[in-house]
């Protein structure tokens, strides 16, 4: 009798080990379908024409932008901003290229090289170049991350994002009446611990390049700030776009005594559309307060991602999907936006601080 039981105890033991097997999965596969039902307003197109004023067209030189400036439209974006227009012949490629394809669509920035920054005449030629680049036709100036992260000078010292070598470059910009967007820093919580609680650990895992706890090669979240709102205070004739919220967007009361303390700062929204779904009516709030400061930017450019920005501004849909898992496994919330702030967002305020866009290509009011 013994012998008879061990058969069947063994079979329900293997099938339910089985049975648990089936339901292990990493959470990197963890993908479930929302089963509430509630009203949808998906939104391809937004209500108003816009201003993308962070975008990065890397072959805007050489591209087919009649076929950009066709995908624009179906997004009603009038404008486009590449960043990345770096500098000189290549920038100068770019300008003529639009001009050519699709005259009034798109706009350049123009890139500052920081290599070579301790050398003789750095700060001079740099200061040259960009005069350059605007008769070229650059209509700001963009600053890439790597300053005061990863540039290094000859001696393998950080450069300082406020370093004094770079002022005249800043008050160069403010001469010519062109903003500077700058990109400092990352989100604070790149700085935090890769553990349970850090609730971009999904991205951590899978980009772990991009985590900056190594104290031993970045300094603080705060300094590298610190060292942005220095040029801001020291700069008050040149206009700054803070880019992302100045990656505060988890803490917008924050953001908001950071704008009311440098009035020549605007920010856009770029890369951040997940931190605002999922606060809708403190970003609201926010929205409405500082409707003046605000424009609207979307960083890489994947049309069929605008839709979730749109979605997120003009509708007040509920529990749907942002469409980057590893930045947020949460859901988005809209935060139906007053008209008057959209067209602020969306076009009004880029007219304000960035020069030569045909205005023929907005509302007239």
């Amino acid at each position: 009798m013994k012998k008879l039981l061990v058969l069947p105890i063994f079979l329900i033991t293997l099938t339910a080990f089985a049975q648990e097997t089936e339901m292990r999965m990493d959470i990197e596969e963890y993908e479930p379908t929302s089963t509430l039902v509630v009203p949808e307003h998906i939104t391809t197109s937004t209500k108003y024409p816009f201003i993308d004023v962070h975008s990065h067209l890397w072959r805007m030189g050489t591209m087919d932008l009649a076929q950009t400036a066709r995908e624009m439209d179906s997004l009603n974006m009038a404008v486009l901003v590449n960043l990345s227009g770096r500098s000189g012949e290549e920038l100068k490629a770019m300008v003529d290229n639009a001009n050519k394809l699709a005259p009034g669509r798109f706009v350049v920035f123009a890139n500052i090289d920081f290599n070579g920054i301790d050398e003789p005449g750095w700060t001079e030629n740099a200061v040259a170049q960009l005069q350059t680049d605007y008769d070229n036709g650059a209509r700001g100036v963009k600053i890439f991350k790597n300053l005061g992260l990863t540039v290094l000078d000859s001696e393998g010292n950080r450069v300082h994002t406020d370093d004094t070598r770079i002022d005249p470059v800043w008050a160069k910009a403010g001469e010519l009446g062109i903003p500077v967007l700058i990109h400092t820093g990352e989100p604070a919580v790149f700085w935090e611990p890769i553990d349970e609680h850090n609730e971009r650990w999904l991205e951590m895992k899978q980009y772990p390049d991009r985590h900056r706890g190594d104290t031993t090669r970045y300094p603080s979240w705060e300094v590298i700030m610190q060292e942005q709102w220095n040029i801001f205070k020291k700069h008050p004739e040149t206009t700054f776009i803070n880019a992302h919220f100045g990656w505060m967007a988890n803490d917008l009361d924050r953001l908001g005594e950071h704008l009311d303390t440098y009035p020549n700062v605007y920010t856009e929204i770029a890369a951040i559309i997940a931190e605002l779904g999922r606060q809708p009516r403190h970003a609201q709030e926010f929205f409405i307060k500082y409707q003046d400061r605000l424009l609207f930017g979307k960083d890489t450019y994947r049309p069929h991602e605008y839709h979730t920005y749109f979605r997120v501004l003009e509708t007040d849909d509920e529990y749907f999907d942002y469409f980057r898992k590893r930045h947020a496994f949460w859901q988005m919330y809209g935060l139906n936006l007053p008209d008057e702030v959209l067209k602020k967002l969306y076009y009004k305020n880029a007219l304000k601080i960035i020069p030569g866009i045909d205005e023929s290509l907005f509302p007239n009011e």
